[in-house]
């Protein structure tokens, strides 16, 4: 089954860095994953990648509190293109 890239936001009940290393191995080493981002003041982790959100936060609760906040996609990149057309006759 292919999954669509999307965002995933979870909420944490990180206790110390030791759990936080383990958050982040178990969330890296996660199949589809392609980054992820911590944020300890909200103790919230960002992954994207082609993930099973579900998946992972039962992977994510044995480690400690955790629960999904929001599913959705990635931010779009924008890329800049500058074509100038240019009409020849002849």
């Amino acid at each position: 089954m292919k999954l669509l890239t999307k965002k995933v936001v979870y909420k944490l009940g990180l206790r110390d860095d030791k759990c936080k290393m383990k958050v982040m191995k178990v969330a890296s080493g996660h199949s589809g994953v392609d980054s992820i981002s911590m944020d300890m003041k909200d103790k919230k982790l960002t992954v994207v990648g082609d993930i099973d959100p579900v998946s992972l936060v039962s992977k994510l609760r044995k480690l400690c509190y955790a629960e999904i906040l929001s599913v959705g996609p990635p931010k779009a990149q924008t890329f800049t293109s500058h074509y100038h057309a240019t009409c020849v006759d002849g």
